[in-house]
C-alpha cells in the first residue's frame, strides 16, 4: 500500500522539547497546593492545560521517531522497537509507584493522620497492601499523582497497530480515531479502575488527542497550513481563546461568573477533562494551530539561554516527570502540617470546650482549611498529576 504520510525533517524539533518541558513544569506547578507561582500555567487562561499537550506532544514524537524505523526497517522492528519503549516507561512506572506507596504509608501512618491516607488514596493499600499491589501493576490501583504515566503506557501499547495505517491512509486513521472518541463518549466507556470508578483520564478518549498529534507530525500540519495561515483562523481562533479565557476566569471569580448567563457557564462548567470535552479539545486544536503560525522550527529564539532549561526538561522528559511527583507530596505534607498547627488557634475561636470536637466542630474547621488551601489540594481522592 502506497504512503501517503508525511515524514518529518530529520533532526531534533526544539519546539518539541521546549513545550514538553513547559508540559512538565505545568502538571509540576499545578499540584503544588497553595501556590500563586501555578498562576503562570495554561490551565488558568482557557480549558486545556499541561496534560493536554503533554498528550499530543508524546503522540507527535512517538509518530517523529518511529514511523521511520517502521518504514526503514519493517513493521516488526519499528513495533519491537516501540514496546521497548513502552516496557521502560512501565519500568519506571512500577519502580515510581512502588516508592511512592512507601513514602506516603510511612508518613500517614507516622503522622498518625487518617485523613491524609485518604488524601493520596491509600488506605485500601494500606489494608490490603498485596491485592492494592497487584491492581497496580496491573494499572488499575492508581494513588493520586499517578494517572498521566498509565494512561501514557496504555496509548503507546496500543500503537504500533495505529501507526501502520497512519503512514497508509493517515487522514482515514484519524477520522477512525474521531469515530471512536465520539462513540466513547456517548456511550460512557471508560476503563474501570480499582477499588472503584474509572480511569481519571480516558483513554477512549485521550487516544484521539494523541493520534492527532501523530497525525500533525506526519503531514497533517501540511495538510492544514492554508487554513492555519488563513484570516480566517486568526480571526475565529482569537476569538475563541477569548471566550475560553472569560469561561475560565468565571470559574475563579464570582463578580464575572455573575455576569454570564446561567447556562452558558454551566456549558463549560466544570470541565469535563476526564472524557475530554469537545470545547476543551478544540481549544488546545486551536492553540496548536498557533503555534504553527507564529513559531516556526527555525526560529532563532529557541536558542536562547532563556529557554534551555525548559528545553533540557523536554529532552529528559520522563525522568523528570518522575522526579516532579516527590516535591508535590513534600510540598503537600507540608500544607497539611501548616493546617494542623492553625486547628488549636482555630478551635479556640469555635470551640469552648476541648470536648466540642465530639459534636464535629473540628471536621468542619479541617474542611475550611483545606478549601482555602488551594484548587491543588482539592479532588485528591479522584484522581492524580493531572495537570490541571
Amino acid at each position: 500500500m502506497k504512503i501517503l504520510a508525511t515524514l518529518p525533517t530529520k533532526g531534533r524539533d526544539l519546539r518539541l522539547d521546549l513545550f514538553r518541558g513547559v508540559a512538565n513544569w505545568g502538571i509540576f506547578l499545578d499540584h503544588i497546593p497553595n501556590n500563586i507561582v501555578n498562576w503562570l500555567t495554561t490551565r488558568n487562561y482557557g480549558f486545556s492545560d499541561a496534560a493536554d499537550l503533554f498528550i499530543f506532544i508524546s503522540g507527535y514524537t512517538v509518530s517523529f521517531v518511529f514511523a521511520r524505523m517502521m518504514l526503514e526497517r519493517g513493521f516488526i522492528i519499528g513495533a519491537t522497537r516501540l514496546l521497548k519503549r513502552v516496557w521502560q516507561i512501565y519500568v519506571a512506572h512500577v519502580f515510581l509507584f512502588v516508592l511512592y506507596l512507601a513514602e506516603i504509608g510511612y508518613v500517614a501512618q507516622r503522622s498518625g493522620n487518617s485523613g491524609f491516607s485518604d488524601d493520596f488514596n491509600i488506605r485500601g493499600f494500606l489494608a490490603n497492601p498485596a491485592q492494592f499491589l497487584f491492581e497496580g501493576l496491573i494499572l488499575r490501583f492508581k494513588p493520586v499523582n499517578m494517572d498521566v504515566l498509565p494512561l501514557y503506557i496504555v496509548l503507546m501499547g496500543v500503537f504500533p497497530p495505529i501507526l501502520w495505517p497512519m503512514l497508509r491512509r493517515p487522514n482515514m486513521t484519524l477520522a477512525a480515531s474521531a469515530l471512536l472518541y465520539l462513540v466513547a463518549r456517548h456511550f460512557g466507556w471508560n476503563v474501570s479502575a480499582y477499588p472503584t470508578g474509572v480511569w481519571y483520564f480516558n483513554p477512549f478518549a485521550w487516544q484521539f488527542l494523541f493520534t492527532f498529534g501523530a497525525w500533525f507530525a506526519l503531514g497533517g500540519s501540511a495538510q492544514a497550513m492554508p487554513f492555519i495561515r488563513s484570516r480566517t483562523a486568526l480571526v475565529l481562533g482569537t476569538t475563541y481563546l477569548l471566550f475560553a479565557l472569560v469561561m475560565t476566569m468565571a470559574a475563579r471569580f464570582e463578580e464575572l461568573r455573575s455576569l454570564i448567563p446561567p447556562e452558558i457557564y454551566g456549558a463549560f462548567n466544570p470541565n469535563d477533562k476526564t472524557n475530554l470535552a469537545p470545547y476543551r479539545l478544540l481549544h488546545f486544536v486551536v492553540f496548536a494551530f498557533f503555534v504553527v503560525r507564529l513559531l516556526p522550527r527555525d526560529w532563532p529564539g529557541l536558542e536562547w539561554a532563556i529557554f534551555r532549561p525548559a528545553i533540557k526538561c523536554g529532552q529528559q522528559s520522563l525522568e523528570v516527570f518522575c522526579a516532579g511527583i516527590f516535591p508535590v507530596l513534600c510540598c503537600t505534607c507540608r500544607v497539611d502540617r501548616g493546617l494542623r498547627r492553625d486547628l488549636d488557634a482555630d478551635c479556640g475561636r469555635h470551640c469552648r470546650h476541648p470536648d466540642d470536637d465530639r459534636a464535629g466542630v473540628l471536621p468542619v474547621v479541617v474542611e475550611e482549611r483545606r478549601q482555602g488551601a488551594g484548587e491543588g489540594q482539592a479532588g485528591r481522592r479522584s484522581g492524580g498529576l493531572r495537570g490541571a
